[in-house]
């Protein structure tokens, strides 16, 4: 049967509406495809030398072989880490901008702030836990505390002389910080830094003379007694620092000294599933044999490489955690 000129001009028309709604449909299936066909960038939001940049770097020339695309860190630095985690937060959701971050920008900061330009629960998405940051609570020499209890009491009897550096707000130096200053009673300056190597600088010049940092920038000044280790956080000894008490062991099992810090690479929150299923299992691949496991271990971490949904289980319950205890230190920044 012979359609109207106008009925067959409808079809055509409407046929090629449908082929253009096909095509939209299946590109992003297309791009996780070919992904990745040109550089990726992986933001660090704190200065170059600390550990998450060191960690960065390392991740990113490894990465880069697997990808077959060059992956280049950028240093994203300001607020604390907030002006790095919200540009990836508003980055296009194509797998081509990738954050690794501490927890502060992604849990302690809820309680931190009243606002923030992101939201990490609905803006980010994490594709996997690279590592867990051991930390470790040192002080400079000048300090004459060898243990926690010898630096409450120097803390108590000397109101003002504790400066703790951290490598930002929300940090866990500044949580824990607050904390020793509100249950003990002392009177602790918390300064923030940009970056952790910045801090390690002003602690090793007694600029600060007590911090929680991690084992990778401390450790290769405690043998020289440059500076003094006194507890690590977490559960269990650092392997870098098998002599080195943690609090537990050391009378103070509260859960502000436990929590371990993973270092996590995110993707904004709407990537496609195809993509963060890639990268979540490169990633896992890598960290999970050599050289790049035993990289980390060296710089006093632990190797984790856990795939996207456990990434994403881990976060979900040290959130709560970690807003428990920002909260009960009362500290707020705006």
């Amino acid at each position: 049967m012979n359609l109207p000129r106008s009925c067959r001009r409808r079809q055509a028309l409407g046929a090629a509406i449908a082929l253009a709604l096909l095509a939209t449909q299946s590109a992003p299936a297309h791009a996780a495809g070919t992904y990745p066909d040109k550089p990726v960038r992986l933001v660090v939001a704190f200065a170059a030398g600390g550990l998450t940049d060191i960690l960065a770097r390392t991740l990113a020339q490894a990465l880069s072989q697997r990808l077959g695309q060059p992956v280049v860190v950028e240093n994203k630095t300001g607020a604390g880490g907030i002006i790095g985690t919200s540009l990836v937060a508003k980055a296009p959701a194509d797998g081509y901008t990738l954050l690794l971050s501490t927890p502060a920008p992604l849990t302690a900061y809820l309680a931190l702030y009243k606002r923030l330009p992101y939201d990490p629960r609905t803006d980010l998405r994490p594709v996997s836990d690279i590592a867990m940051a051991r930390t470790v609570l040192a002080v400079n020499p000048s300090v004459p505390a060898r243990t926690v209890a010898e630096l409450i009491a120097y803390g108590k009897q000397n109101p003002g002389k504790l400066r703790m550096g951290s490598w930002g707000q929300g940090t866990l130096a500044h949580t824990i910080q607050a904390y020793m200053a509100k249950t003990y009673g002392i009177d602790i300056m918390h300064v923030p830094y940009k970056g952790e190597s910045l801090m390690t600088t002003d602690l090793l010049a007694g600029q600060v003379n007590v911090t929680v940092g991690s084992v990778t920038m401390l450790q290769p000044y405690f043998a020289s007694g440059k500076l003094h280790p006194l507890a690590v956080t977490g559960t269990n000894r650092a392997k870098r620092l098998p002599d080195v008490p943690t609090f537990a062991e050391a009378g103070y099992a509260d859960p502000s000294y436990r929590v371990v810090s993973p270092m996590t690479l995110l993707v904004p929150a709407r990537t496609p599933q195809a993509i963060v299923d890639r990268l979540g299992k490169e990633v896992s691949k890598l960290v999970n044999s050599e050289p790049l496991g035993a990289q980390i271990e060296a710089m006093g971490a632990e190797p984790v490489g856990n795939l996207p949904d456990q990434a994403e289980a881990g976060y979900k319950a040290l959130l709560p955690v970690m807003l428990k205890l920002t909260a009960d230190t009362g500290v707020t920044l705006d």
